[in-house]
């Protein structure tokens, strides 16, 4: 299709270097340096508050930086107004004109643009096209579910074959059930556009199933960017390990024991660690509950596990998730669930014994 090859062709990278900005004394975005790549599909991925949508905003030209520049394929365009800057952006509440046709409203920034009558009649059916939508053409926005209206919105944007696509948590509107359905039409069509697309939202899952890679921010900083696995496997930081599913955090001492390594947590109990992996003073064993095995032995002079007791436990259909009491302090198990296996139950004495691999030591 026509659209397909003109966004494939212009799809660019986009570079933000050395961005700050406030409003007032509230530092937002701070020394922020950040590229993705041309047709990448790429998050921008925290809390509310964290930042996230102003630095979309930022590179869409409705918010302006103190210090930086934003450069999208090549092209400085930090002093251009948003609608010269060859960029489409999908709003959290889709801004669709209730008045107007669906049709018309996919229209809206071509006839802006001058285009001939009989371009624009091209380019809208192509874009409602490409989202399921020519059969809807003449129905107004009120008439059209959420997930519709959604599409509407993507398509609007499409048309104008933008050089790169923004969304601004575009699902946030939908229940649970629509958005599954609709990250994935997402997905599907960003493929096949091969447009350059930066995402915001604050879920986890979302950016974790749809994007190439993701930016997790924090109070104005970002804190690592990775494709999802190697955030989750190898996280940066604690804030990162917490945010990006459960991770159990410890807290503890490396010390000397029997002329081996050991961490020992808050109530003295022991787990061995390997001589060269790097533990600075007061950083954090980090690891995931399903990374962990639990054994109903306790460990032998308490070095060869974390001996505990079981606290809790849950059935989630594929896993059963326990918590262990380690003294002060309690760690969550993830054991898959084998149909005629017996479980652990609450108060048995158990050992958590992990891999020295899945080990990892994180500061703040």
């Amino acid at each position: 299709m026509a659209i397909e090859a003109a966004t494939r062709a212009k799809a660019a990278s986009v570079l933000v270097e050395d961005v700050n900005l406030s409003y007032g004394a509230t530092h937002v975005l701070k020394s922020i340096n950040l590229e993705v790549r041309p047709g990448e599909f790429f998050a921008f991925l925290g809390p509310s508050g964290c930042g996230k949508t102003t630095l979309l905003r930022l590179i869409a030209g409705f918010n302006v930086a103190q210090s930086g520049r934003v450069m999208v394929g090549g092209d400085d365009i930090s002093g251009l107004p948003p609608w010269k800057r060859d960029v489409g952006m999908v709003f959290q509440s889709y801004a669709l004109w209730p008045h107007m046709t669906v049709a018309k409203n996919v229209a809206f920034g071509l006839e802006e643009r001058k285009l001939p009558k009989a371009e624009i009649d091209r380019r809208v059916k192509a874009a409602l096209e490409l989202v399921g939508l020519a059969h809807l053409a003449e129905r107004r926005p009120s008439q059209l579910s959420g997930g519709q209206q959604q599409r509407v919105a993507v398509a609007r944007t499409v048309v104008i074959e933008p050089k790169v696509l923004l969304l601004d948590e575009p699902l946030s509107n939908l229940d649970a059930k629509m958005r599954v359905q609709v990250r994935r039409e997402l997905r599907d069509l960003q493929q096949r556009l091969g447009l350059t697309t930066i995402f915001v939202t604050h879920d986890q899952e979302e950016a974790n199933t749809i994007c190439d890679r993701i930016a997790v921010m924090n109070d104005g900083v970002i804190q690592q960017v990775g494709t999802p696995m190697e955030l989750y496997e190898r996280p940066a930081n604690l804030f990162v390990a917490g945010f990006l599913g459960a991770a159990n955090i410890l807290e503890g001492d490396v010390r000397s024991h029997g002329g081996n390594r050991v961490f020992e947590i808050k109530g003295g109990t022991r787990l061995p660690i390997p001589k060269a992996l790097p533990a600075d003073p007061g950083a954090r064993l980090v690891f995931r509950p399903q990374y962990a095995e639990l054994n109903r032995a306790k460990a032998a002079d308490d070095v060869d596990g974390l001996t505990g007791t079981v606290s809790h436990r849950e059935f989630l259909g594929a896993a059963v998730r326990y918590s262990v009491a380690l003294g002060t302090s309690e760690v969550t198990v993830e054991a898959p669930f084998r149909s005629g296996a017996s479980l652990i139950e609450v108060g048995e004495l158990v050992t958590v014994f992990l891999a020295p691999a899945r080990m990892q030591f994180l500061a703040s």
